[in-house]
């Protein structure tokens, strides 16, 4: 998780959040999240390399359409990270 921008972290937590979503959902709630448009080319790059670091699966919905899930890697790192973020900031 180190390695990742914190574009591609949201990435994940966006795609664990959802199930089997498409591109378009995912850049629609990170548009609201980040209050600005979203580039289909910083999008698609970005998911494409958490695709191949093992921690998104990309799947096909029909022809046109990939869908994206969080693999088991994913999941660990995210709560890999969640465990390291705890030690700092406590908002229990």
């Amino acid at each position: 998780m180190y390695d990742l921008t914190g574009f591609q972290r949201d990435l994940l937590y966006v795609i664990a959040g959802q199930e089997k979503p498409h591109g378009l959902a995912i850049k629609d709630e990170l548009e609201n999240y980040y209050e600005k448009e979203i580039h289909h080319g910083r999008l698609y790059p970005n998911l494409d390399e958490v695709v191949d670091k093992g921690l998104v699966e990309k799947g096909e919905r029909d022809q046109r359409t990939n869908i994206y899930s969080i693999t088991s890697r994913g999941t660990r790192e995210l709560e890999a990270r969640r465990d390291w973020e705890n030690q700092y900031v406590d908002l229990d």
